[in-house]
């Protein structure tokens, strides 16, 4: 993935607008997600011939290599420049491409979902699981359902966000010996809960049509 290809079409290698970290769903050479990359790596993997644009109109998806995708900028930018992220070089405006697919990896990803705070928080979309407020990274921390004086593991199902008041409050008890109700059942998410989140977004419809629940989660890089 290396960016030196990237300065031959005028794209910045390294410092650029906000349009380079934009997401892009990647796909191996069989349709499968694998992984969701900034817009600078897939640009990389693009202007490297290592990958293609899957582009997504009405309904109907196309295949697009660079020099194709660069023909059909003008067009957009004319006429739908609202439904794409956008990188400005010296010569053009060019649309951020939504999907790619890798033309020679075939591995499919690996299933589950890594268990770490950052999952965690948008799992439970920022909310305080017992007072149902919402309230900033900064104010929220992990509270164990069974406590672990209690013998409560590490887990999905035992995981929560908390503000620090209901915390406080819990102390180290379960939530019926604290007198306090759970909002909803934690459990483990089928595909990456940041992935979900972006989902809700009309700019990124075009990757439910990739994304089976039943295994695959996109690991964010």
């Amino acid at each position: 993935m290396s960016p030196d290809a990237l300065p031959r079409y005028g794209i910045p290698a390294m410092d650029g607008p906000e349009g380079l970290d934009a997401k892009v769903l990647v796909l191996n050479k069989l349709y499968v997600a694998v992984r969701v990359v900034t817009a600078r790596q897939a640009f990389c993997l693009l202007a490297r011939e290592t990958a293609e644009v899957i582009d997504h109109d009405e309904g109907v998806y196309s295949n697009h290599n660079f020099e194709s995708w660069l023909d059909v900028a003008e067009f957009k930018k004319e006429f739908e420049p609202d439904k794409h992220d956008w990188i400005s070089t010296v010569r053009l405006e060019i649309p951020v491409p939504r999907i790619i697919r890798l033309l020679g990896y075939d591995r499919l990803p690996a299933q589950g979902v890594k268990l770490n705070r950052r999952n965690l928080f948008a799992r439970d979309r920022n909310r305080c699981q017992y007072c149902a407020k919402l309230f900033p990274t900064s104010e929220l921390s992990l509270d164990h359902v069974v406590p672990r004086r209690q013998g409560g593991p590490d887990t999905w199902e035992n995981l929560v966000c908390a503000c620090i008041r209901c915390n406080a409050r819990k102390g180290g008890r379960t939530p019926d010996e604290a007198n306090m109700r759970l909002m909803t059942k934690p459990v483990q998410p089928k595909r990456n809960p940041l992935v979900t989140v972006r989902l809700g977004h009309e700019k990124y419809a075009s990757w439910k049509a990739f994304l089976d629940e039943a295994y695959w989660s996109a690991e964010l890089r």
